[in-house]
């Protein structure tokens, strides 16, 4: 078993082994380069089983990296999720758990909670990196959270305005000219781009290869935008190695949330997609497969533990060999990659909220779902439905078609007192 508390553990060891520098013996941090997948379900890429979706370029950094299937988000709405990817901690903590500021009220007013987070950027500037956004960013100007180098401001509502050329999209320069610039200091990347993310208009080229007479329009636009997206990954990969920094770069990959492509003419209207994906509680919203990759420490496989979002902060920092911040409730994936041992915890949790906030500073206002999965075991709590609780068997019922929460009533009760206790226990 891992122990939070383990202070010198076997990664740190082999971090530090790693970091030297040849004949000086002085350590090199690793660069981090983050990859945020944006509105993409967990099972649509290659290395996780999709039968006509190629991410070739996803798929060959799976193969060299510590793969986590079982990975989720602890909310599936976008600004809430990526604000958790920034500062590891839960929604409840960093208050921002809504796309949107109340009626009348200013978007420049959620601003000061990103300010005053640990978010990454910012605790690794204390250890001498530059850090570049791009792509996807809620909280304004891009040194709210600390980044030296950015592309929004407090006039961007998620990402940087026209007619400057989208991030993945129309470019990939930004990171190539700021990656260029900061060779010989360590530096962190933050890689959003709003891909797969509608408006679904990929090439026509990729998209050729996904028309077919029995399969729904719908479907093959989106399919070609996940190959889309795959393309950029790899233009990212590429250049690392054109620079000669891939040996001393941690690469980490997740989804900020799921999808579930609409084929009907007025679902394919909305923002959100079809039912049980984006905003919802169920795995087609909050669940990612997870990707650490860093030469000389992680180890290439797939390891089953639940593991979460909150979790990728302090593994970044770990790897950094920067101190983790008390407020992280996350824990360091490092030992786990290594193939070390398997995680303590033994439930992962989350909650859904509302699309527009009713109070700023009030989370628990705009709740309608809590959540936990242990083992192969998932909960679901209504709140401001009739719906109950539902209950699945990941296991038996990885799609989460047959809820069997009356055929196991000591079960739900087991689950609903962990949520309780996690509520509890938090304050």
């Amino acid at each position: 078993m891992i122990r939070r508390d383990f202070l010198l553990s076997t990664a740190q060891l082999a971090i530090t082994q790693a970091l030297v520098s040849a004949g000086k013996g002085e350590r090199r941090p690793p660069n981090v380069v983050m990859i945020i997948g944006d509105d993409m379900g967990w099972g649509d890429f290659g290395f996780m089983g999709h039968p006509v979706i190629r991410t070739p370029r996803i798929d060959g950094l799976a193969k060299e990296s510590a793969v986590f299937p079982k990975g989720y988000v602890p909310t599936s709405l976008c600004r809430a999720s990526l604000a958790t990817l920034l500062t590891g901690l839960f929604p409840h903590q960093h208050r921002i758990c809504c796309n949107d500021p109340p009626a009348g009220v200013d978007r420049t007013e959620m601003h000061p909670f990103m300010r005053s987070a640990p978010a990454l950027p910012r605790v690794l500037a204390k250890a001498g990196y530059r850090s570049l956004q791009t792509g996807k960013f809620w909280e304004g100007n891009f040194a709210n959270a600390g980044f030296t180098d950015g592309e929004t401001t407090d006039k961007d509502r998620h990402i940087a305005r026209a007619p400057r050329p989208q991030i993945g999209r129309a470019t990939m320069q930004p990171i190539y000219d700021f990656v260029d610039r900061n060779q010989k200091q360590p530096f962190f990347v933050w890689y959003a781009p709003m891909m797969p993310h509608r408006p679904h208009n990929p090439p026509e080229r990729l998209l050729k290869r996904y028309l077919a007479k029995d399969r729904p329009r719908n479907y093959s636009l989106y399919f070609a935008m996940c190959e889309w997206f795959d393309e950029t990954v790899g233009q990212l990969l590429d250049h690392l190695v054109k620079r000669r920094l891939v040996d001393n770069t941690f690469i980490v990959f997740a989804n900020d949330n799921g999808w579930v492509q609409p084929v009907g003419k007025a679902d394919d209207k909305g923002a959100f997609g079809a039912e049980r994906g984006k905003r919802s509680p169920y795995d087609m919203g909050i669940r990612t497969p997870f990707l650490l990759k860093l030469p000389g420490v992680t180890r290439a496989g797939r390891y089953e533990d639940l593991v979460s979002t909150v979790d990728l902060a302090p593994t970044i920092l770990r790897a950094c060999n920067v101190d983790v911040p008390r407020d992280m409730q996350g824990v360091s994936l490092l030992d786990v990659a290594r193939g070390k041992g398997r995680l303590e915890r033994t439930a992962v949790f989350g909650e859904i909220y509302t699309h527009t906030a009713s109070k700023l500073g009030a989370p628990n206002l705009d709740v309608t779902h809590r959540w936990v999965r242990q083992g192969d075991w998932k909960l679901i709590q209504h709140l401001t439905d009739k719906k109950g609780v539902e209950l699945f068997d990941l296991g038996r019922d990885p799609h989460e078609r047959a809820n069997v929460a009356e055929k196991n009533p000591e079960r739900v009760k087991e689950l609903r007192a962990r949520i309780e206790e996690w509520v509890r226990k938090r304050g």
